[in-house]
């Protein structure tokens, strides 16, 4: 066996596989051996960890390729990009990822004043377009709003914070196997250090309850559940005037070919969506 280095930074990064996936991968190797390439950087394991753990109480040989990058950022966002492209993820795992995408990619520095390299800077003439920030340019990559962009960093750090007391816990919310909305993570910053080891607890031991006024914790059993019970009249009506501005205004601009004004608008109104989306989660 060839020596690899477990990081587990990286290696919490990978969700976690049921009993049932990884029963079958463990019987395809032992069938078939190891066919693909564990993935290395400067000798540390960042692709193939199932594969390795397995491969090494079989004794099955393996054989490992080595990538290059400039930092350990740029290692962290290979791993997730491989992950989303491979994975059928839930909505939690990949508001985890981007938020982890998005705090690698700003710390990557390319010049002597400390700025990422894709950090909005001022114009320096009136010709002369500004460069995406990074914000808006993972939005772009991920075809969701900047503002989720946003929110998904207050959750991945939520749920980093949340692991550095539990791993369990950490793993049971990208699982969701614990019943927590991203909402409800996304609030976690204002909370104190007994708070957070107080809910990885309740989280480890499967004792965690939505306990949000509305929630499925505080209804009575003779209350309703669903959209019905909750008063979303003025969500409706937000809801209907956006679909209305999109059925007035898309026609006008697929029509006239304003390629760029079209795409702002689209992103206009995804990042609606998206507000209207984290308001109707507010509510379960």
């Amino acid at each position: 066996m060839p020596n690899i280095i477990i990081d587990e930074e990286f290696k919490s990064l990978l969700p976690a596989l049921s009993k049932e996936t990884r029963a079958s991968l463990e019987a395809n190797l032992i069938e078939n051996g190891c066919r693909d390439a564990l993935v290395l950087w400067n000798g540390i394991l960042i692709d193939g960890h199932n594969r390795y753990a397995i491969c090494t109480e079989h004794n099955i040989p393996l054989n490992t390729v080595s990538k290059e990058f400039d930092s350990r950022e740029e290692a962290l966002i290979w791993i997730i990009s491989t992950q989303v492209s491979r994975r059928n993820l839930t909505a939690i795992q990949l508001s985890y990822y981007r938020g982890i995408h998005y705090r690698a990619d700003k710390k990557i520095v390319s010049n002597a004043d400390g700025r990422n390299q894709y950090s909005e800077v001022e114009s320096q003439n009136e010709t002369q377009p500004k460069n995406k920030s990074t914000a808006t340019r993972l939005a772009d990559k991920y075809n969701v709003s900047r503002n989720t962009i946003l929110r998904d960093l207050k959750i991945a750090e939520a749920i980093d914070t949340i692991g550095e007391t539990s791993q369990s816990a950490k793993q049971k919310i990208l699982a969701k196997e614990a019943n927590i909305d991203k909402k409800v993570l996304e609030e976690l910053s204002g909370k104190s250090t007994d708070e957070l080891e107080a809910l990885a607890a309740e989280i480890e031991n499967n004792t965690y309850e939505k306990n949000k006024s509305g929630s499925a914790a505080s209804r009575s059993p003779e209350s309703p559940v669903g959209a019905e019970s909750i008063n979303m009249r003025p969500l409706d009506i937000a809801i209907n005037k956006m679909s209305a501005d999109i059925h007035a205004k898309l026609p006008k601009l697929m029509e006239n070919g304003g390629g760029e004004e079209l795409k702002a608008s689209l992103r206009l109104y995804i990042g609606r969506l998206e507000d209207f989306f984290m308001q109707i989660e507010s509510y379960k």
